[in-house]
């Protein structure tokens, strides 16, 4: 598929090390580049065998997450326009042995550039080499950061930081989102979701309606996170 200059000047402008690769090796990334949508909810990596390469985002979210054996999912991180998926290329990564799953929180226009071209590339530039092991850190970094939360910070306040970071991202104090959904993205169960929700409701933190949640005191959600006073 060749790729409109629109398309082309993206992935030019997205790529850090763009102009430390000879011509040839800038023709043969654009000519492994191509341009994909997904739908919300799409999976666009699911297969712990699938190495799709370098996902750039035009527009929209996508989430990466972690699924057990039971079926329960961890969020480890999102990434949103502008933002480079660099587990979609684990293969390349000797390094990474964890499999993740990644899909379409919304619609979202990715640039994708195969894995095959990342390995080669890569392999002969020291730059692009470096750019992808200083990216996949940045990444491990915020596994390591989803981790310590989960194990490390009582539930109450991991929702409370939750909710404040997601009406910051809508810029709107509704959120419409399920409890199934923000189970998800905690890495908990539905029902430490809902219960912990209800207290909050009753405590006067946010009023709860159906499909969603309305912040209604975020002082009060704020103060929670504050470190206790001896």
């Amino acid at each position: 598929m060749t790729l409109n200059s629109e398309i082309s000047r993206f992935v030019t402008e997205s790529l850090p090390f763009w102009g430390k690769l000879s011509e040839k090796q800038q023709h043969i990334l654009l000519n492994y580049t191509t341009q994909h949508h997904y739908c919300k909810g799409e999976a666009i990596l699911s297969n712990a065998f699938e190495c799709i390469g370098l996902l750039l985002i035009r527009s929209g979210t996508m989430r990466i997450y972690i699924l057990s054996e039971e079926g329960r999912e961890v969020t480890l991180y999102r990434l949103s326009k502008g933002d480079i998926c660099i587990l979609s290329a684990a293969c390349v990564l000797k390094s990474i042995t964890f499999d993740v799953c990644i899909e379409a929180e919304n619609d979202c226009d990715v640039i994708q550039i195969a894995s095959s071209a990342i390995s080669l590339l890569s392999s002969e530039n020291i730059y692009m080499e470096c750019f992808i092991y200083k990216l996949a850190a940045e990444r491990f970094s915020d596994v390591m950061w989803t981790m310590q939360d989960i194990l490390f910070t009582s539930f109450d306040k991991r929702l409370a930081a939750f909710l404040l970071d997601e009406t910051e991202k809508a810029h709107s104090d509704t959120l419409k989102m399920t409890h199934e959904q923000i189970a998800k993205y905690m890495g908990s169960a539905r029902e430490v979701v809902s219960r912990m929700l209800k207290y909050f409701a009753n405590e006067g933190y946010v009023s709860l309606f159906r499909g969603g949640i309305r912040i209604i005191n975020k002082e009060k959600l704020r103060a929670l996170l504050m470190p206790a006073v001896s």
